[in-house]
């Protein structure tokens, strides 16, 4: 996801800069080129070969190390960089950076920098929380830094608080988040449903699908690396939301209808990925059915249809994207579905089709509108769910402009 960017890494002297290792890993597992300053003090820590065995590149320590080229090295390095991150950053750099302090490799090499800047703080707790070291986090958002807080636990001095660098995974998150993709969804409130429902029977038995809650998710994770504000509501799944998104855990049907009625007038994109029960049991039995002789019968009543619901009572300029699983008459069925739900879009596929369906990391779509039908190839889900937000925004753009 970043492949052409540059990521400017800096590392501080903390004991935290050893996971500074790992994110570069990871950074480079992502097809960034990854540049590495260090200050002095981080040296002492980890050295900086490590880092140039991991990222292919010298790592950058010396101002005036006669090594380099013969630009003006920092200069060169803060034009060419499209991300800053300061992960550990001690109070001393939040500090300096805070007041435009500039006497080594990474301090003027950053306040070279006209990328969008995140920094990672990560100290004792008492020094994190002194009124002196937060008023200068403030200045740093004030200037636009992104402020990553950190995370709290047992730290190396033995303090329990606040303190801890967030772990590699999380720090590359935010990388992503801010570099990956263009936002051009940014200012746009978003609701996905996703994952299945579950309809009790009685307290031990439920009636369900086989849906994961994949396709969701994705869309849900795309839309935020694309700069939305996400509301995600999902049914029972075995996956880890994405960061940065509005989680609304539901169970039944009912649950989620509540749940999107709830919101669904502020969003300006809904999508309706989730596989919601058609049918749920006539009356919840209190006690465990218990098993008998001979036959049993399970009388179910309809449940409320969510997407027709939402577009009955969409707003002007909202985009409503349904979701159709089909085994059959994939197309007709799609397109009655969307002039009966009165929705801008819906993602057809066709469960029999290899590929595609429940389960799977890749999916075949076909989107259908008023303006015809498009098929879209085998392709991963996160690939699928950034060309149906593509296909969305386009519709909200002509919906404003009309």
């Amino acid at each position: 996801m970043l492949s052409g960017k540059t990521i400017l890494l800096g590392v501080t002297g903390g004991i935290a800069a050893y996971k500074a290792a790992a994110l570069a890993s990871a950074l480079v597992k992502q097809h960034a080129a990854v540049e590495v300053v260090m200050t002095e003090h981080a040296t002492k820590f980890i050295a900086p070969l490590t880092f140039e065995q991991l990222t292919g590149r010298r790592t950058m320590v010396d101002t005036f190390d006669r090594n380099f080229s013969h630009q003006v090295e920092h200069i060169a390095l803060a034009e060419r960089t499209d991300l800053v991150l300061i992960a550990p950053a001690t109070a001393n750099v939040c500090a300096k950076l805070a007041h435009g302090l500039a006497d080594d490799m990474l301090t003027t090499t950053v306040l070279a920098c006209t990328c969008p800047k995140l920094i990672a703080p990560a100290m004792n707790t008492h020094m994190y929380e002194n009124p002196v070291t937060q008023d200068n986090l403030d200045l740093l958002r004030k200037y636009g830094w992104e402020v990553i807080a950190p995370a709290s636990g047992r730290l190396a001095c033995g303090s329990v608080g606040a303190g801890k660098l967030p772990e590699p995974e999380l720090l590359l998150e935010h990388i992503l988040r801010a570099a990956a993709l263009p936002h051009d969804l940014g200012g746009l409130r978003v609701l996905v449903t996703a994952g299945p429902t579950q309809e009790a029977l009685d307290p031990v038995r439920y009636l369900t699908n086989h849906s994961t809650g994949k396709m969701g998710y994705a869309i849900a994770r795309m839309a935020m690396m694309r700069g939305a504000r996400v509301t995600l509501i999902s049914g029972p799944t075995a996956l880890t939301p994405p960061p940065f998104v509005e989680v609304v855990p539901v169970v039944s049907a009912q649950d989620m209808f509540d749940a999107v009625a709830a919101r669904c007038e502020q969003a300006d994109l809904i999508f309706k990925a989730a596989a919601v029960a058609d049918y749920t049991p006539l009356t919840r039995a209190e006690d465990k059915v218990k098993k008998q002789d001979g036959e049993l019968s399970l009388p179910l009543k309809r449940t409320a249809d969510i997407l027709a619901y939402v577009g009955e009572h969409r707003r002007p300029g909202q985009v409503i994207c349904g979701f159709s699983m089909e085994t059959q008459n994939m197309l007709e069925n799609s397109r009655a579905k969307l002039e009966k739900k009165r929705v801008d879009m819906i993602c057809a596929n066709n469960l029999k089709v290899e590929g595609a369906g429940f389960g799977t990391d890749t999916n075949i779509l076909t989107l259908i509108t008023a303006a015809g039908a498009e098929e879209l190839p085998l392709m991963s889900k996160e690939a699928a769910a950034g060309e149906i937000l593509t296909r969305a925004r386009k519709l909200l753009e002509r919906k404003r402009t009309c």
